[in-house]
């Protein structure tokens, strides 16, 4: 497997970066964003542009700036560079510096924070390498239509698990029930804490949701948006799974109350283990490299941990073929920077 040089030109050289940007994104040549023309653009020497700022301390900062990689259509005479419509738009952080960004989160098998990223790249501010970071994490994400798992060529099981982490904003003082809590709000369980479904299709690929709840009507419709009627589905014995499971070619659980892990049925292991290996991984990476994050951006970091399952070694990703896969992903992923404090878990 190739892995990348980190003295490679890509992260060190802005032409060398540039240039491998716009092959990943116009393979076929230049594509002009506004009236569709492909392959017809020249490239054009830009001016340089000012933008003043104003400090928190009053004061003011102008910042003077030349933008690289600009076309013009010839069709329309639009002029424009390979990074409108992406992650990358309206971004003053050079693209060598991106390019090395994308490599390092896809490299870090347990993630990598903020102030990490700020001293490894050398931004002038935290603040800097967090929304960059977030920006990174929103081209990870899912988007579109996608195949469902355990469908043909797959194996065919699927399996279903649930865990929590961390507590939620605003805790409740009474269980699902209406019972008030004896104890502490957040104890043992699920109690006042943060809901994950995740999916895992056996030697495939992983799907990660939060849930504000993840009660019954949810997890089905989790399970059925998202898992082939084809396929058998593997859970627990949690009483979340027993009538969604009749809906497929067979449901199988384990009895972990029972300390019943894994069992053979003929040529078929059941087991959750596959789920509880990916929330393990996220569990620990989390506490080791994020330690906390608020709930309206926990789907982002879900998207992270499964872009990294789904593009792992045993799928044919090395951490070279898994950041251009990132790469490829940055187009109409616009995020400003008001978007974040916005986000919707």
């Amino acid at each position: 497997m190739e892995h990348a040089d980190l003295q490679n030109p890509l992260f060190t050289d802005e032409d060398a970066a540039w240039a491998h940007y716009e092959t990943l994104r116009w393979p076929d040549g230049p594509i002009c964003p506004k009236c569709g023309s492909v392959d017809n653009s020249v490239r054009v020497e830009a001016k340089e542009t000012k933008r003043t700022r104003k400090l928190k301390d009053g004061t003011t900062k102008t910042v003077t700036w030349k933008r690289r990689g600009v076309m013009r259509c010839k069709d329309c005479s639009e002029q424009f560079t390979a990074t409108v419509g992406t992650i990358f738009e309206d971004s003053h952080i050079p693209m060598h510096k991106w390019l090395m960004g994308a490599h390092l989160i896809c490299a870090s098998k347990k993630g990598m924070s903020a102030a990490q990223f700020h001293r490894m790249l050398g931004f002038g501010s935290y603040r800097t390498a967090w929304f960059m970071l977030h920006r990174l994490r929103e081209a990870m994400a899912e988007r579109g239509s996608v195949q469902k798992l355990g469908g043909e060529g797959s194996g065919g099981i699927v399996e279903a698990d649930e865990t929590y982490h961390g507590k939620v904003e605003e805790p409740s003082e009474f269980t699902t029930k209406g019972h008030k809590f004896r104890r502490s709000k957040a104890g043992r369980g699920p109690s006042n804490k943060r809901a994950i479904v995740a999916l895992i299709e056996r030697g495939g690929k992983a799907r990660v949701f939060h849930v504000a709840t993840a009660n019954r009507e949810s997890v089905e419709r989790i399970v059925r948006d998202n898992v082939d009627k084809a396929a058998r589905l593997h859970t627990d014995e949690s009483r979340l799974y027993p009538r969604v499971g009749k809906e497929f070619a067979g449901h199988d659980s384990v009895k972990h109350s029972a300390k019943e892990y894994a069992r053979r049925e003929g040529d078929m292991v059941i087991h959750t283990n596959s789920a509880e290996g990916f929330f393990g991984l996220f569990k620990k990476g989390f506490a080791g490299s994020y330690q906390h994050c608020d709930e309206k951006y926990l789907a982002r970091y879900l998207s992270e941990y499964e872009f990294r399952y789904n593009h792992r070694i045993k799928l044919g990703f090395d951490d070279k073929a898994r950041a251009t896969a990132l790469l490829t992903r940055t187009v109409g992923r616009r995020l400003t920077l008001r978007q974040p404090k916005e986000a919707n878990a």
